[in-house]
């Protein structure tokens, strides 16, 4: 029997066949019929635009949208002591030049310069952040302080020519000292020509009175090369600090300009020795340089040496990956890294790897077992790849291990070891499941604090040294120096370490990045409050 074709149904799928080319020919008109639309809608809003900026400019307005649900608001300056308020200037017709580049080129080279002065009242304001709504009643103030800009200035207090300074580093060490040291050298003999001595204190603050360390004679040839080695040509110490031999030895040797390089501890004892040279007459001006391994000093972005130590950190954290990758059974490696009250290093340092799958810091308490615990989170990475990598930093965890009392001689409470807590847990937690892990723990600590200065911090070190002698020669004391969005301030001593050590915001972007990374359990809801809160 031969098969036969159905009339009717070949119809059927001509109809069909031709629906559907008619539907796709329609669809695709309709398609570039809107594309067509939206390029001639895109290209006269371009002109639109492009007009109205034209408009702007011509008015001598800013280009953009006006907002008008966005309010600035009312701003706060922090003001900074100045010393022309109670002693007459000494730099009076002294004009501010660049002193090495007048030397070369002659007094009216106009190379010798500055391309800009800073003036009276010029500030960086701290909370760059608006958002419609904001100081309607209904939510935050608008209102903001400022920090005075940084930066040299028309009118120098200081005469050049009868400045002596001295130098102090204390407490630990951090990557860079050697450079803010150098840098301050520089600049009172290369920007302002001093010609008296600039003396380093050696030794911390002990090295004003300690007749085993006499001060060095820094010159720009003594310091030439510094910049290259870790530490500080000064040494540093903890603890020592004893006013009236520190103002005796500022008498003694007619300092006009004291820098103090340390973290908030050690700027109280700078401004208090502010507060005692006012008291007693001497006409001396005191500058900070904040120095802190943990970035915990409030208000500025960073503190230096800080990106050198998370660099210096990788190395560590790509050895304790080898190690637990390479380690049968169940390898884990932990690394702890320094952080007393912060886990900014622990942090940055997790986030710069990428490796971490468990990053512990002191402003997140440590969950071991249970629904967000720790534990079962390494366990399930373990089984997942072979291998987890922990970062811990050193204050971590005291929930777990308790406050202790002992303080060192800068009166920082000593440390319990979390690091060696955490492998011992661990070990015991895979062992209790029926297995063995293999836990390799390495303590980089001190290595990662002893380094050089990388370029980036290299260059902050320049501005930091550079701008605390802008501030000094013009008169300002009781100041610290620091980069606040992105720009160079003078901060008030008081203010900023009223809120320090601040700690890292465990609401905030930058631990969220890391639950990104590590996919461990956020913690974060049972934390405790903290005195200042970064990003």
């Amino acid at each position: 029997m031969t098969g036969s074709i159905d009339p009717k149904a070949v119809a059927l799928v001509a109809a069909a066949t031709s629906a559907a080319a008619t539907y796709l020919i329609t669809k695709r008109q309709f398609e570039k019929k809107a594309i067509a639309e939206r390029r001639k809608q895109y290209e006269l809003d371009q002109k639109v635009r492009s007009k109205q900026n034209e408009d702007k400019k011509e008015k001598g307005l800013p280009t953009g949208t006006k907002m008008d649900d966005i309010d600035v608001g009312d701003v706060y300056l922090w003001e900074v002591e100045r010393l022309s308020k109670y002693f007459p200037s000494e730099g009076s017709g002294v004009e501010n030049i660049m002193a090495a580049l007048s030397e070369a080129g002659g007094e009216d080279d106009r190379r010798a310069k500055y391309n800009k002065l800073i003036g009276d009242h010029e500030c960086i304001l701290a909370n760059i952040r608006r958002k419609p709504g904001d100081g309607d009643g209904t939510s935050e103030s608008t209102s903001t302080v400022a920090y005075i800009r940084a930066g040299p200035r028309e009118k120098l207090h200081f005469n050049p020519k009868t400045v002596n300074a001295a130098i102090v580093t204390c407490g630990g060490l951090c990557p860079g000292l050697n450079n803010v040291v150098r840098e301050i050298t520089r600049a009172l003999y290369h920007l302002y020509g001093i010609e008296g001595k600039v003396y380093g204190i050696v030794g911390g603050y002990k090295g004003f009175y300690d007749p085993k360390f006499p001060p060095l004679d820094l010159t720009p040839e003594s310091v030439e090369n510094i910049h290259h080695q870790g530490g500080t040509i000064l040494s540093s110490s903890r603890g020592g600090f004893d006013i009236d031999k520190i103002c005796k030895f500022i008498e003694s040797k007619d300092i006009k300009q004291l820098f103090v390089i340390g973290g908030d501890g050690t700027h109280r004892g700078a401004f208090k020795i502010h507060e005692t040279c006012m008291e007693r007459g001497l006409h001396v001006a005191v500058a900070g340089i904040p120095k802190t391994i943990d970035n915990d000093v409030d208000h500025i972005d960073r503190s230096f040496g800080f990106i050198s130590s998370v660099e210096a950190a990788q190395s560590a954290i790509c050895s304790a990956k080898v190690e637990a990758s390479c380690n049968l059974p169940n390898g884990i490696g932990i690394v702890k890294l320094m952080g007393r009250s912060s886990g900014f290093i622990a942090a940055h340092a997790s986030l710069g790897s990428g490796d971490v799958d468990l990053c512990l810091i002191p402003e997140v308490p440590i969950v071991l077992d249970g629904p967000t615990g720790c534990l079962p989170h390494l366990w399930k990475r373990v089984k997942d790849k072979g291998y987890a990598v922990v970062v811990v930093a050193e204050g971590a965890g005291e929930e777990l291990l308790g406050e202790s009392t002992e303080v060192d001689a800068s009166g920082n409470k000593k440390l319990p070891q979390i690091g060696q807590h955490m492998k011992k847990v661990i070990t015991e937690y895979f062992h209790e499941k029926g297995e063995e892990a293999t836990v390799k723990y390495i303590d980089p600590s001190y290595m990662i604090r002893s380094v050089p200065a990388n370029a980036t911090d290299s260059l902050y070190c320049m501005q930091l040294g550079q701008n605390a002698v802008h501030g000094t020669m013009a008169g300002y004391t009781g100041f610290s120096v620091g980069l606040c969005n992105n720009k160079m301030c003078l901060l008030p001593i008081p203010e900023l370490v009223a809120t320090s050590p601040r700690q890292m915001n465990p609401k905030g972007r930058t631990w969220e990045r890391i639950l990104a990374v590590t996919r461990q359990p956020n913690t974060r809801k049972f934390s405790r409050s903290s005195c200042s809160l970064g990003p």
